[in-house]
């Protein structure tokens, strides 16, 4: 029997980087950002939804979607954000859930879901076990400013449209901190891994 990992954590913590250890072992992950990224592509369902809500707007020259002005828009609204995501989220639940029953045809018995809005989204009703990457807000921050090249103000918009932490941390079934070194982080990670694969 299958068992359906979610994996989550607040933007800049370094759920990217524990993604990774799962794929190193070969445990395969369903990034659920990438579906949510090509829902938007020009002509498909979402894209012309988005198009009625929003107009031309938050089109490029070309016709295409002009992504990073539509998170602006999202990260600075909150109406905005609840209208993009009601479009896109059922729309990347329903090829998760496609993606799960091809990959156990396969013979997976271990699936992640990278999920960054695990929680807020309800999509950890989907998964046996919640798995969060924790980082302090400083480090976020911090990390945020120098990944983007954004501003402190706009980083901190982004960190705020997402839920505290302290409130994923209170839900999820597995903490991961990422405040320390690498290395810190995969001893806790593969600690988490073995414990989990023990129960």
């Amino acid at each position: 029997m299958v068992k359906i990992i979610g994996l989550t954590g607040g933007i800049a913590t370094g759920k990217s980087t524990v993604s990774k250890m799962f794929k190193e072992r070969d445990i395969p992950v369903i990034d659920t950002d990438k579906i949510a990224k090509s829902l938007l592509n020009k002509g498909s369902e979402a894209f012309q939804e988005i198009l009625t809500e929003f107009g031309e707007t938050v089109l490029t020259p070309n016709g295409e979607i002009n992504r990073k002005k539509l998170a602006e828009k999202l990260f600075h609204d909150e109406k905005t954000r609840q209208t993009i995501n009601a479009i896109i989220h059922p729309k990347v639940k329903d090829i998760v859930r496609r993606e799960i029953t091809r990959l156990e045809s396969y013979g997976e018995t271990l699936i992640v879901i990278d999920v960054p809005l695990l929680f807020e989204t309800d999509f950890h009703q989907e998964c046996d076990v919640t798995w969060l990457v924790f980082a302090r807000q400083k480090d976020q921050l911090e990390r945020l400013v120098e990944r983007d090249q954004i501003s402190e103000d706009y980083a901190m918009k982004k960190i705020k449209a997402q839920w505290p932490m302290s409130k994923k941390k209170a839900l999820a079934d597995v903490v991961i901190d990422n405040s320390k070194s690498i290395l810190e982080t995969r001893k806790a990670f593969d600690k988490a891994l073995e414990r989990m694969r023990n129960q």
